[in-house]
């Protein structure tokens, strides 16, 4: 079973790689051009495992007296690669005239060959070749052109770093070189130098340039803040005198040493003032800088510090809120999500303020993203308000006039925080329901005036206000009964004989209605709904079709009447309300079932307006003790729904105070933990302490390691057992990375020469680097790694192959594949309803999958599903509780590329066998996801099958 799992063949030596003697012939009788590419095609195959020490010589013979300054920088990209030992390990004999050659090169009287030259000899690692160039390259420090001298510094620090023996007095010469120099570039290379290899000495130039530090260069600034992070790590007397400087330079003219600053401010002291300069600095980066993505990486670093220190930063909120004038979306976001968590109650009402002068402004035409900005500052100011009552008032009437928006989402976020304020705040219940009988003329989407009038059914508790909810009811539904105004209109318009005749529609598409169904929409019913657009707005949106809002006028009727009843004893008035509240209700019905409606009444709503009018018929008047029939009736239209809708406010505000409690929630230490003091504990000078992961240990939010079993689960086989080469791979997913630690055993008796692991990828993978050769001994293992990059959340397949050189040939052992789970990419996540069905009717990609499973539970179907996918449950759990025979569910989860992955699970328990039927919807911008999740869900049922 195990011989199934790989092929091993010796591989055909057919390449189209060039023989030796083709690049010998372009070395030796090429142009410079020619010359060119046949270096760069030597310099590839060495790179890719085949050196070809035969063509040292020809390249050093035929290339190095070119001038062509192109070829010397191949050259120099090829010493850096090119086999320079002989098997026995002694240096091979041509160095010396390569060696010569650099020697020229670094004599050079062009100042950009010895420059490149300089920087050629940085990544040169073989002292044998290093040490006869060491008095050129300190001669190059005294060169007239800054170019030289900025390269001759790095390279005496390569060179001093990799082998100290060499040139022992290095920090000496680059001190004395740093106190002549006047170049900035060439101070900063060889501050650099001193900081890396000699501390005391760079601490002594900083401390020398103490007050001047505020006029230097950018590059200076920055070398010096690095320095002073450095310093700091360990015990250090310089410390005031680092914060003061790093204080002077929040003022610098460059953002990024603002930016520096600022950050390793943070990490010197922990002094309120020094932590509001740096937060402002932040501010300030945020304000000023142009690029999109530094505002986000500001914001974070500021969101972050916020988190650390809390109401430090509060008195800023005004000077945050000044980000709002950039134009891009996301940044916006993240700023009111600051600003939100640092509103106090000293800020709120100049917060308020702010946000309201900018909801203003997306009114105006031209204004760039109005409808979302519009969106989002509006639940900003739903938050202050319902934070912080004292201004709740003051701004509940000023979203009121969104209400009529055209943009939808925006009115329905303004209903809901009207219909949360009148819940939570009694005292402004009658102003509120005055305001909200003003703009119902003014109201256009059907789900904005479902809220609307559940509010008026609800809050209008005394009789004035509910006349006046009448009077308005009236205007916006305008005369009745509603047919035969209808059928009045039409004949006089001369459209009687057109409204009689059989309309065709000439073409046809679906619309999701407000309660979640399926209509069609054709041609003839566009018409209609033009039509309708001159009437009053109730009016036009039941002409219109909806019919679920119709049920809501009905109900709301309903509560107005019983509460009038209950209030007055006028039974003349009750009763007259009584029959006008009937006549609407009916008017509603047989509009439903006639032409003129653009499609007809659906049964659910028919059924619901019927039931209110039963209702209302066996309504006592008389002013006898209610029957208990009758008190069940006022129990279910007065307080049940009121009820319901404060039990969800109450669950939403623990939801809210539970979060916060496990944001705040800090790790408890036991008694008898040992306690570690860094001070007693014994360091070197050149060890540095981590300030952030001490806290990091401290608070227990390090990252958990994973135990023995995770990480055996993640070792795929990769060949079999009876291959001469076997290979395992352990699979972790780091970040955007995949890395692959891959063990590789030798099993048979022979040393196996020149032994490569490659790798190839299918879908959105990368190959960061090419594993080099290795040479296994008999019986003996090794282990390879490889990085793969993943840049989005497809489905990825990983395969490749293992080659070896055998006598004249290459045997090659093909690997298994490896696929990537894409559920190590997806997180569960949350949205609003308003942005679900915004991105359901957005998404292209729809994925349909059947229910077939042996679950007979609707609600462990669903936490199945849920634990397959990695999505989270949007539907709130008030919606799924009780017992029922359907189940409804609404799914989200989002990529760590930024992906959004939608689900709807659909499912019913069938009566006669139990069995589950049903299905899920999965949709997303990109097809992998829809078709990914779907195969997940697919394979999940068949292991609850398995394991059934």
């Amino acid at each position: 079973m195990a011989d199934a799992l790989s092929f091993t063949f010796v591989a055909d030596d057919g390449s189209e790689v060039p023989t030796t003697q083709d690049l010998r012939n372009g070395l030796q009788k090429g142009s410079d051009e020619v010359k060119i590419d046949t270096l760069k095609k030597i310099i590839n195959t060495t790179l890719n495992g085949n050196p070809q020490p035969a063509l040292l010589m020809p390249i050093i013979q035929y290339c190095m007296p070119s001038k062509d300054k192109r070829l010397k920088k191949l050259l120099h990209f090829y010493w850096e690669v090119c086999p320079k030992y002989e098997e026995n390990g002694k240096l091979k004999q041509e160095m010396i005239l390569v060696v010569n050659a650099i020697r020229n090169d670094l004599q050079h009287p062009n100042e950009y060959i010895r420059g490149a030259t300089l920087r050629s000899l940085q990544k040169l690692k073989e002292p044998e070749l290093i040490e006869p160039l060491i008095p050129i390259c300190r001669s190059c420090l005294e060169h007239r052109h800054s170019y030289v001298r900025k390269n001759a510094v790095f390279t005496v620090y390569s060179i001093y770093k990799e082998f100290e023996s060499l040139i022992p007095d290095a920090p000496e010469l680059i001190q004395t070189f740093l106190a002549a120099e006047s170049d900035m570039t060439c101070k900063r290379n060889a501050f650099v130098f001193l900081a890396n290899c000699a501390m005391p000495r760079a601490v002594e130039y900083l401390l020398s340039v103490y007050e001047q530090i505020p006029s230097l260069d950018e590059l200076m600034q920055l070398a010096f803040i690095e320095l002073i992070r450095k310093d700091c790590l360990g015990e250090t007397p310089n410390r005031p005198k680092y914060i003061r400087c790093v204080f002077e330079l929040l003022n610098a003219s460059s953002h990024s040493v603002k930016y520096e600053a600022a950050t390793t401010l943070t990490s010197l002291t922990q002094n309120p003032a020094a932590i509001k300069a740096a937060a402002s600095c932040f501010v300030d980066l945020v304000v000023k800088e142009s690029d999109n993505n530094v505002k986000m990486i500001v914001l974070d670093r500021l969101e972050a510090l916020r988190a650390k220190h809390e109401h430090v930063l509060d008195p800023l909120v005004m000077d945050l809120l000044r980000v709002l004038a950039a134009p891009d979306m996301e940044v916006r976001r993240k700023c009111l999500s600051i600003a939100l968590a640092m509103v106090t109650s000293r800020n709120v009402e100049d917060v308020v303020g702010t946000l309201k002068k900018q909801l203003i402004k997306t009114l105006e035409a031209d204004y760039d993203k109005s409808l979302e900005y519009r969106q989002l500052l509006i639940q900003s100011i739903h938050i202050c308000a319902i934070k912080f009552s004292e201004v709740a008032a003051s701004v509940v009437h000023a979203l009121m006039e969104f209400l009529g928006d055209s943009n939808n989402p925006s009115a329905v976020d303004v209903i809901a925080f009207v219909r949360e304020v009148v819940e939570k705040f009694p005292n402004l219940r009658a102003s509120i329901t005055e305001k909200l009988l003003q703009t119902f003329g003014e109201i256009k989407s059907g789900k904005v005036f479902r809220g609307a009038l559940w509010i008026t059914g609800e809050y209008c508790a005394e009789a004035d206000d509910i006349q006046a909810a009448m009077q308005a009811l009236r205007k916006v539904i305008g005369e009745i009964p509603i047919l035969a105004a209808e059928q009045r209109l039409a004949d006089d318009a001369g459209a009687g004989e057109e409204g009689s005749e059989e309309k065709k529609p000439s073409a046809s598409h679906s619309r999701v209605l407000a309660d979640g169904t399926y209509a069609t929409e054709s041609a003839y019913t566009s018409k209609v709904d033009a039509k309708n657009s001159n009437k009053p707005p109730l009016r036009a949106l039941i002409l219109g079709g909806d019919f679920y809002t119709g049920s809501v006028v009905a109900s709301t009727l309903v509560k107005l009447v019983l509460r009038l009843s209950q209030v007055s004893k006028d039974t003349k008035a009750v009763n007259a309300l009584r029959a006008e509240a009937m006549l609407i209700m009916t008017s509603i019905i047989r509009v439903g079932q006639s032409k003129f409606a653009a499609v007809p009444i659906d049964e659910d709503s028919q059924e619901r307006v019927m039931n209110c009018i039963t209702t209302m018929a066996n309504l006592d008047t008389s002013g006898k003790p209610k029957a208990p029939e009758e008190e069940i009736v006022d129990e279910i239209f007065l307080k049940d729904t009121k009820a319901a809708y404060a039990k969800m406010v109450a669950t939403e505000e623990k939801k809210a105070a539970e979060k916060k409690e496990k944001e705040n929630k800090t790790s408890a230490v036991q008694v008898d933990d040992l306690l570690t003091f860094r001070q007693f504990s014994k360091k070197n000078a050149a060890d540095g302490i981590d300030y952030e992961q001490d806290v990091t240990r401290a608070t227990g939010s390090a990252e958990v390691q994973e135990d023995l079993v995770s990480n055996l689960s993640r070792v795929v086989q990769l060949t079999g057992f009876s291959d001469p080469v076997y290979a395992e791979a352990y699979v972790k997913i780091h970040g955007f990375d995949i890395l692959l630690d891959v063990l590789v055993v030798n099993q048979t008796a022979n040393t196996l020469q020149n032994l490569c692991l490659e790798f190839a990828t299918l879908g959105d993978l990368k190959l960061v680097e090419r594993p080099a050769t290795h040479t296994l001994a008999p019986h003996s293992f090794h282990s390879i790694k490889a990085t793969i990059k993943v840049s989005s959340t497809e489905t990825g397949v990983i395969f490749g192959n293992i080659i070896w050189e055998q006598g004249t040939s290459e045997i090659c052992v093909v690997l298994s594949d490896i696929h990537i789970d894409i559920m190590d990419y997806i997180k569960p996540s949350y949205c609003t309803e308003s942005q679900f069905r915004s991105m359901w009717t957005e998404f292209e990609w729809e994925n349909r999958v059947n229910v077939n499973t042996t679950i007979t539970d609707l609600r462990v179907y669903l936490q199945h599903i849920m634990k397959s996918t990695n999505m989270a449950c949007l539907t709130p759990e008030a919606a799924l509780s009780g017992d029922c025979d359907f189940l409804s569910a609404n799914m989200y989860a989002r990529s760590l590329f930024g992906e959004d992955a939608l689900a709807n699970l659909s499912i019913e328990k069938m009566e006669d066998t139990g069995a589950i039927q049903g299905h899920v919807r999965i949709r997303s911008k990109t097809q992998g996801i829809a078709l990914s999740l779907g195969d997940k869900i697919t394979l999940a049922q068949k292991e609850v099958a398995a394991a059934a």
